[in-house]
């Protein structure tokens, strides 16, 4: 509860009490005068307690904890006090100072180009120029606080008006010179870090120098011209085109190596069983070779087994052969001895 707030509510409510006691003084006076000299202790000690709790409700202020209180004073050297008032229920002299409240905690202004997020009404953004001529529209929030040790200082030089005629001139400004040591696109691509960290740097040292503390400089966003973002989207509909080339080219050489590896593994098959039908034939040469030669050894030893086999083969019931006149037989067969009946 603040107590200097209710006490100056208490002495407004006892100036009320005071006026209707002098209205019923006067009242009273209308009808005779013992009723005016019986009501002036009353009225006199209505207005003096009205008087006593206005004063001392005049003296007492009561700092919050996120404020600090600069006292602006008729009594003391230069007209003011030198040290801010810490936050707690402090005294000051009634009628002859009075006290100014700055908050310490953290603030922010916003510069956007949104009408309804920044602190002024409309298209407040930061336009500047890059380093390569191209115009962009830059939203940044500046986050500070003032220096609790600095509260004097900034009422002597700003009064109220350190957000006007310092954060807003100085963070527009450092803005546009930061622009245009980038390019537009190192502004949004590897140099963008270096783009804040610039801008942050200049701003602490304005700020510090006027009794204020950056917090942080934040850059909301950047937006490029009509006519540079055309050039943009443009460029990047050619880059996914050529990307799309690029990868429809290395598809087809892909598919082409697949198919001479398909080619080559057909062509190794097909030399694998030429190969093989070839060795089967020289296996199968040699086998008949082989079966050759032992069937002559075995001819030599039996000149009359190719007969025999021969006969074997004839039908069981042939009893008559015709053989041609003229050629002679194939098989050399036995004399016949004919036989006589006795």
């Amino acid at each position: 509860m603040n107590v200097a707030e209710v006490l100056r509510a208490v002495a407004t409510f006892s100036w009320l009490i005071a006026l209707a006691v002098i209205v019923i003084a006067v009242v009273r006076a209308t009808r005779g005068a013992s009723g005016l000299k019986g009501s002036g202790g009353l009225v006199a000690g209505a207005v003096a307690l009205a008087a006593i709790l206005t004063t001392v409700s005049s003296g007492l202020v009561f700092v919050q904890p996120e404020e600090r209180g600069f006292v602006i004073s008729a009594i003391a050297p230069g007209g003011y006090r030198e040290q801010a008032l810490q936050p707690g229920l402090r005294w000051v002299i009634p009628f002859a100072e009075t006290v100014v409240m700055y908050p310490i905690s953290r603030q922010t202004y916003t510069m956007s180009i949104a009408p309804s997020e920044g602190a002024i009404a409309g298209d407040d953004s930061v336009t500047a120029r890059t380093a390569d001529g191209q115009e962009v529209f830059i939203d940044a929030s500046v986050i500070f606080a003032i220096d609790p040790a600095e509260i004097v200082n900034v009422h002597i030089r700003w009064q109220g008006r350190y957000i006007d005629e310092l954060i807003r001139p100085q963070a527009r400004g450092i803005i546009r010179d930061a622009a245009s040591q980038f390019g537009v696109e190192e502004l949004v691509t590897s140099q963008r870090d270096a783009f804040k960290e610039h801008m942050r740097s200049e701003m602490a040292t304005k700020l510090a120098d006027n009794g204020l503390v950056l917090i942080d400089f934040v850059v909301r966003n950047i937006t490029f011209s009509d006519e540079y973002a055309a050039s943009v989207e443009q460029k990047q509909i050619a880059e996914q085109l050529a990307q799309q080339a690029a990868f429809t080219v290395e598809q087809r050489k892909q598919e082409a190596e697949q198919a001479r590896q398909t080619a080559q593994g057909q062509a190794d098959a097909a030399v694998i069983a030429a190969k093989g039908r070839a060795e089967a034939r020289v296996v199968e040469a040699k086998a008949d070779a082989e079966a050759l030669a032992l069937i002559a050894a075995v001819l030599s030893a039996n000149p009359d087994l190719i007969t025999y086999q021969y006969v074997q083969k004839l039908a069981p019931g042939i009893q008559v052969m015709l053989v041609p006149s003229d050629n002679p037989f194939l098989l050399p067969l036995p004399t016949l001895t004919p036989t006589t009946n006795p």
